[in-house]
Formats: C-alpha cells, sequence, structure tokens
C-alpha cells in the first residue's frame, strides 16, 4: 500500500467508525458540555475545510492559510459559530461532503508535495502526513465519546 493509500486509509476509517457512531444517538445530545452532536461534526467538518483549502492552495503552487493561527480553541469556535445557522442535515451533509472532496484532493495531489513540509492550518511546519496522522485520531477521539454516551445511555437506560 503506497502512503498516499494509507493516509487515504486512515481517514475512511475513522469517518467509518464516526458514522456507525451517528446512527445511535439523538443529534441534539450533548456530547460535551457547550456542545451538541451536530456541533461536534460542524466542528470537524471545519478541520476538513481547512485541510481543503489547505491542499488546494499547495495544489495551485500559493501558500497555504494559517487559518488555526490564533489557537486551535478560537478556530474550533469560529468552525461551529460559522455553521450556527445549519440544521442538523445540513451540518451532516458538509460532514460527509468535506471529507470526500479532502479524500479526492489526496488522491490528485502530487507525491512530492504529500511529505515536504509546510506551514499547517494551525501555525507549526508539518506535512499533509502529519495532518491526516492528527485528522485520523483526533476523530476517532470523538467517535469514541460518542460510543461511551451511548455506552451510558444504555446501562443507565
Amino acid at each position: 500500500m503506497s502512503s498516499r493509500e494509507v493516509l487515504i486509509e486512515i481517514l475512511e476509517s475513522s469517518r467509518s467508525k464516526m458514522t456507525a457512531q451517528l446512527t445511535k444517538i439523538e443529534m441534539k445530545r450533548s456530547i460535551y458540555p457547550l456542545w451538541t452532536i451536530r456541533e461536534m461534526l460542524a466542528h470537524l467538518s471545519g478541520w476538513d475545510a481547512a485541510a481543503i483549502e489547505f491542499i488546494r492552495s499547495l495544489m495551485a503552487d500559493q501558500i497555504p492559510a494559517t487559518p488555526a493561527a490564533r489557537g486551535i480553541d478560537v478556530y474550533n469556535a469560529e468552525s461551529v459559530a460559522a455553521r450556527d445557522g445549519l440544521t442538523y442535515d445540513q451540518v451532516y451533509r458538509e460532514y460527509i461532503d468535506a471529507r470526500e472532496v479532502l479524500i479526492t484532493l489526496l488522491q490528485k495531489i502530487p507525491d512530492v508535495k504529500i511529505s515536504a513540509q509546510y506551514i499547517l492550518p494551525w501555525g507549526t511546519q508539518g506535512s499533509i502526513v502529519d495532518i491526516v496522522n492528527i485528522y485520523g485520531p483526533h476523530e476517532e477521539e470523538h467517535a469514541d465519546d460518542v460510543a461511551n454516551i451511548i455506552a451510558q445511555s444504555q446501562y443507565l437506560g
């Protein structure tokens, strides 16, 4: 398996793990003190959107923006707030569509740009490999949190 295929597998696997959990939980359910399931998906969509713009910039031989340079918490809040007027279905559709676009871009970007070092969306140096190796486990952590809430609900209910 090529490194590109491994990266795509990481993104597909984490997404599959999350979508399996989403069929078992109410969209308005609180997941964290200030976030519902919908807001968690808006947060994940925001990061996929940052990666999409990052890769598009690289493919256009432009310097990628650093939308989270003011801090990850600020970016998270902005990502959720930007989707505030959307319904759960709209947020979910964006969540699914953004990952599809990200994977399509990963399939198209030249090999040399996958492991090259750049300034990442949050302002540190790294590569597309680093982005995927952060995004996959990050989404899986959220999927585990959803699974734990489901398990607790079944235990209590």
